[in-house]
């Protein structure tokens, strides 16, 4: 096998320490063991260039790859590997044997790295995503508040469409501070609410206690912080996204991608689309393409891989809310493949052709086009919808006769 790095190293990565191992010219094999501390990594970084090593790989190891990453992406080339791609043959088992190994397959080309964004972007995702965490964690402590409201008999919920409005707050703060007295909360009703008194009456009515009071207070003083929290998170990724303002703006053109998803999906993927060469490839990457497996001429489960959690996250936000669009192309599609294959696989679609799109938008700096929501009614034979829809209504006991349109001139 045809060796293709001459001086390649291999590094098995841990919380606590790093085991390295450089393979030479002439068979020679070198191997050392190094802390995980930043004085330490600067001792394996000396000693990866003090012996000439032009790339290094390292695999996956949750968290614990950053920080050597980091350190050695600008002095030599750097390759983050998949755990699924590095099986090791079986036999002993030691840190010092996964480093050669590691080693081995760097220098002979057998795997290949994963996607690691540059620098700006990473401090964006961090953002992106400690802001997704939270925001998902207001709604978790929005729940629990009205469970515990339900608990106590307090039916808020079934009458105001928020209970975190300004007289959904203003009643519990009410209730919080003691006050139990149905006619009296339903006053604080503002706006449009006050035309929803009498019901208000009904719902507030309850047994509300002292215990639910300490409980729903809580809940209200946490949503406080996470709300403050949320919008200086907010104000900080407006400041470090500003070099991508313009791919925002063009995301921003797809039905059901807000702004907000928008900075969270540049933030998975980047805005260089040349690391992914085609959408194919981003497609897969993101795992929203079926996969392909074939052997022995038989095709087996095209079931789609795991893709990165987050950009998931980001991707079934954008499709939730196109499919809800109406007159667009994304919708179409769902209601086509919805009948056929059910809301989850209709929906992976979807998915796919946001990723698709936003592939071809940022390579060509180009906002998005919709196609229509006619587009396959345009695009499908006329025909046979024709037989497809008599076929229908004859089924329903329909006795159809229908006469095709004149050819145009």
């Amino acid at each position: 096998m045809e060796r293709i790095v001459e001086r390649a190293a291999g590094l098995d990565v841990h919380k606590d320490v790093i085991v390295a191992e450089v393979h030479l010219p002439g068979g020679r094999a070198d191997q050392g063991r190094f802390l995980a501390t930043t004085p330490g990594l600067v001792v394996l970084r000396d000693w990866l260039l003090a012996r000439g090593v032009t790339r290094v790989g390292m695999e996956s190891t949750g968290v614990y790859w950053k920080a050597p990453y980091y350190m050695l992406e600008d002095a030599m080339e750097v390759w983050l590997l998949n755990a699924r791609h590095m099986r090791n043959i079986p036999g002993r088992k030691t840190d010092v044997a996964d480093a050669s190994w590691i080693c081995q397959l760097i220098e002979f080309g057998l795997v290949r790295p994963s996607f690691v964004p540059p620098a700006p972007i990473r401090e964006l995702r961090n953002l992106t995503r400690y802001r997704k965490a939270q925001i998902e964690e207001r709604t978790r402590e929005a729940q629990r508040l009205d469970k515990i409201l339900q608990d106590a008999g307090v039916k808020l919920s079934s009458v105001a469409s928020d209970i975190l409005g300004v007289s959904g707050r203003a009643m519990l703060a009410g209730l919080v501070s003691g006050t139990t007295d149905a006619e009296v909360l339903a006053d604080l009703a503002l706006g449009q609410m006050r035309h929803k008194i009498p019901a208000l009456r009904a719902a507030l009515t309850s047994r509300f206690s002292t215990h639910h009071a300490v409980i729903v207070s809580a809940i209200l003083t946490k949503l406080e912080f996470l709300d403050e929290l949320i919008a200086g998170l907010t104000t900080e990724i407006e400041v470090v996204i500003g070099p991508f303002s313009h791919q925002v703006e063009l995301l921003d053109t797809i039905p059901g991608v807000s702004p907000r998803t928008a900075q969270g999906l540049i933030a998975e993927i980047g805005a260089d689309m040349s690391v992914f060469n085609t959408a194919s490839r981003l497609a897969s990457w993101a795992g929203v393409c079926p996969g392909h497996h074939e052997s022995a001429g038989h095709s087996r489960s095209g079931k789609t891989r795991k893709g990165p959690k987050w950009l998931g996250i980001y991707l079934h936000d954008a499709a939730m809310a196109a499919i809800r669009a109406k007159n667009t192309y994304l919708g179409a599609q769902y209601n086509r493949l919805r009948p056929r294959l059910g809301h989850a696989k209709a929906l992976v679609a979807v998915e796919h052709s946001i990723l698709v799109a936003i592939f071809h938008m940022l390579d060509r700096d180009q906002p998005y086009h919709d196609l229509g929501a006619d587009y396959f009614a345009r695009h499908n034979d006329p025909a046979r919808r024709a037989r497809r829809l008599i076929s229908q209504l004859e089924t329903l006991g329909y006795s159809v006769h229908a006469e095709p349109p004149p050819t145009a001139a």
